[in-house]
Formats: C-alpha cells, structure tokens, sequence
C-alpha cells in the first residue's frame, strides 16, 4: 500500500509501523504528491487536505506534526457505536492516526495529573474512564473498522486473520503464608496473630498445605488445558512497606522458581524499592538470573509502579525487551486502549523504542481491594472484558496472585471462579 503524507515525521512513522506489524503488509510512504497521483497501488493519503480523488483519505488534525507535548483540547463523540476523538472531515470520521497515537503512547501520562495514594498515575485522569470506554479495546476496535472499510474500497486489499489469545500471568508477591519466614518472624507473628497459632503449626509440622501454596494446582490447570503462563517472582533483598516478599536468600524460594522456570516462563516484578533506583533493579534482575540460570527479559512492576518515560527508560538500559505493567492497580480495563502488545514510544525523546508493552486487562487484586467485589460479580466483569478481546481476536491478559488460588480463608471462593474462567473460555476452542 502506498501511503502520502508531507510530513513523514517519527510519529507518523510509528504509526505506519504499528499497522505494518498488525496487518503484515508493507507500507510505502511518500511525500511526493504527484508520485502519490500517478501510482496504480492501492493509496491512503493523510494530509490536511484530499490531494486526490483516488485513494483513502484520512485528514491530518495535526498531533503527528507536533513535536512536543503539549494540553491537547479533544471532543469525544459517538461513531459507529463507540466513542472517537479529533473528528475530521474525511473517508473514515476521525483523525485516525492521531487518536491511536494518543492513546498508545499513554501522552496524558506525560502531562499534569493528580496521582493516587501511590504516586502512581490515576485512571480517573484518563480520557478513557472519563469519556466511558476504558472496559473498551478502543484502538482494536477502530482498526477493524479501517480494514472492513478498506476491504470495501479495494478489493486487491488482503490481511492475514488474526486469532484470539489468552495469556494468563502471576505475580509472586509473598510465595508462603507460614513457611519459610524464619524463627523470630515466625515467633512475632504467632504472637501478633494467636488465632493462627493451631494453624501455624500444622503448617509448619508439614500436616498442612500452606495457604498461598497454589503452584501445583496451578501447573496442573495449565497442563490440562494447554496454557503457557508467565509468573513474575518479586525479589527484594530488603522488605518495606510494600515488598513483603520471601527473602531470595531462602534455598525454598530458589527452589521454587527453579522448579516454576522448568514448566513455565519466568519474568521479573520489580519491587517498589527498584522503581526509584535502577541499581537495585539490576542488581534483582541478575539475581533472578542467578537463580534461574536463565536470561531474565521480562518485567511487570509490583503495584503497577511506574511513570512514563522514566521507568521504561529503565528498563531499556537495563536490558529488559517485555513489559507487562500496562494497567490500573485500582480498576481493570485497557489503559492503553488496546489488547494487543505494541513497541513503546518515547515521547520525551521522539523516537520508537525495542521495548514491548504487553496491557493487561484483568487484575484480581483489583476486584477484591479497591472494586470489594464477589468472586461472582469479578467473574462477570473478567468474562466481560475477555468478550470485549474476542470480539477484536486481540490477546487477554489476566493477572492472578498464588496466594489468592490457594486456602486462606479471605480469599474463599477465588481459586474456584478463575478454574470456571479458564474451563469455560478453553471449552469453547
């Protein structure tokens, strides 16, 4: 396909390469009217005007021209039943281009916001939750759209079907209720929490599973249903207030990752400690590297801790290719407005990066400590959301905890929602 633009600028090429990467197809781009003119190929224009008759025409509104950032005034409205920004005059509705790359590039993270009790970015910022469609793979379902309305516009134009795909993901913030705490955290505990004492013991006696240990359950779901799950071990050297971990230091948890990494991949959650200081991140993902004998190239922040660019810069540097934090840690949907993975862009240094930013959709911890649902109701938001995936054939991501899978009284009815989930989505393949 032969694409004009008379600016060819970085951004506009990020967005021809994200739809050369989702269609498979090769895209030439000229900024040279008359050549655009004189092709028989089949053409899209983006400009700010139609210079021809022939060829899709998507109208300019200017965000890929800019090259800063900047407030962006933007008016949501209603197109063929869903919501769309920068309205054009044009073959499509919408300046395209420019709404996909203000979405996937998460530009309003990069502007003035009020963060949540974290520090992180808060999804009420966000135009998404704002204007309604964060439960929504908006950019997927626009895309759709532009491949149907190019179908009916050329009938040479072909792109290979995609399929739907269900990823499921773990993060192993504390691997064990009870064991492996050492003797005087053990003793501290006990006494802190007497109720637990009868438990404690038989646990600890080896009567008894631990209540977080939900890691044969799991290797047994994923075995009969053909999943290839990641699990994304947290491995600060020194606990604090949110990194309560197993200390790495316990020959258990080395065990445990060791027998993990034989059946499954394996990836990095960061601590909240190593988000704000890129030695300890390297220092824990050597050591998860230690500890595996594997080459460690993912990543998913603990608490969903990042800001952009600066921890995905980071990330970079410190040799990291997948990136799995793209999400909210207080409501589930699509942050990026999309299901499908895409390489990030850095908009503080203009340019497309190697990192590969993999959204999420569905958290559990979301639905139980911040939305205080049922397993029930957090079943029907998560069959919602993988309906929305399905619908667009994206990639649908959920994040579990082990210790929500396993016996602790709290998390009574969890394990079994996420085995009907995956029952029932499996099934129907």
């Amino acid at each position: 396909m032969l694409v004009y633009t008379a600016h060819n600028t970085s951004r506009f090429q990020y967005i021809v390469q994200l739809l050369s990467e989702r269609w498979q197809l090769v895209f030439d781009v000229t900024d040279d009217a008359e050549v655009f003119k004189q092709s028989k190929d089949t053409k899209l224009q983006y400009s700010s005007e139609r210079i021809s008759s022939e060829g899709f025409f998507i109208q300019s509104t200017g965000l890929l021209q800019q090259h800063d950032i900047r407030k962006q005034r933007i008016t949501c409205f209603e197109w063929e039943g869903v919501k769309a920004f920068y309205q054009a005059d044009d073959d499509f509705g919408f300046d395209l281009f420019s709404s996909v790359f203000f979405l996937i590039t998460r530009y309003e993270e990069y502007l003035e916001y009020e963060p949540d009790e974290y520090g992180r970015y808060a999804h009420w910022n966000s135009l998404a939750w704002k204007e309604g469609f964060l439960h929504q793979p908006v950019i997927d379902i626009w895309l759709t759209k532009f491949e149907e309305k190019l179908k009916a516009e050329f009938s040479s134009f072909t792109i290979p079907h995609s399929t739907f795909t269900f990823l499921p993901t773990y993060d192993i913030d504390i691997a064990w209720s009870y064991k492996h705490k050492g003797l005087l955290k053990t003793i501290g505990a006990a006494l802190k929490h007497p109720s637990t004492i009868a438990k404690r013991l038989r646990v600890l006696s080896g009567k008894e599973n631990d209540p977080y240990d939900s890691y044969a359950w799991l290797e047994q779901l994923h075995e009969q249903y053909a999943l290839q799950p990641i699990y994304f071990f947290l491995l600060a050297k020194r606990q604090s207030e949110y990194d309560k971990n197993t200390s790495p230091s316990k020959s258990a948890l080395q065990q445990l990752i060791r027998t993990t990494v034989a059946k499954a991949t394996i990836a990095l959650h960061p601590s909240t400690q190593s988000t704000v200081n890129t030695t300890l991140l390297k220092q824990e993902k050597e050591l998860l590297q230690w500890i595996s004998r594997k080459k460690i190239a993912a990543t998913r922040n603990h608490y969903i801790q990042f800001h952009l660019p600066h921890s995905y810069q980071a990330l970079i540097v410190n040799g990291f290719t997948d990136e799995y934090s793209m999400g909210y840690g207080t409501v589930n949907g699509f942050r990026a407005s999309t299901s499908r993975s895409f390489l990030w862009y850095d908009l503080e240094k203009e340019e497309t990066t190697a990192l590969r930013v993999h959204p999420f959709a569905y958290m559990e911890a979301n639905s139980f400590y911040e939305l205080h649902q049922t397993p029930e109701e957090a079943l029907a938001e998560m069959k919602q959301l993988c309906a929305e995936v399905q619908k667009v054939n994206g990639t649908f991501i959920t994040i579990f905890h082990n210790h929500f899978l396993g016996t602790e009284p709290m998390f009574k009815g969890w394990k079994e929602m996420y085995e009907v989930f995956v029952e029932e989505l499996q099934g129907t393949k």
